[in-house]
């Protein structure tokens, strides 16, 4: 698997480290209980997309949103973490 770092270029997997799944939105301050306890201890597992947090730990060091398929390990996407924000 190959990641396109935005500022290095492709490179192999082994120069970066995952997270794990980036996080949804933060519910508002004064969401209901419910939709800080769904936020807090239920994430999805889907067989499709999904968006991670990535580091370019042997390159830029620059943190990014990767958008991978679970079922190919196809990267579709990358962006930088800093310019992403809640989407």
């Amino acid at each position: 698997m190959r990641i396109t770092c935005p500022y290095c270029g492709s490179r192999g997997i082994a120069e970066f480290t995952c997270l794990g799944n980036a996080p949804p939105p933060r519910p508002a301050d004064d969401a209901p209980a419910e939709a800080w306890v769904d936020f807090v201890y239920f994430h999805p597992n889907p067989a499709g997309p999904v968006r991670e947090l990535w580091q370019h730990v042997q390159g830029c060091r620059s943190w990014l949103v990767v958008t991978r398929d679970t079922r190919t390990h196809a990267v579709t996407r990358v962006d930088l973490a800093s310019l992403v924000g809640g989407r």
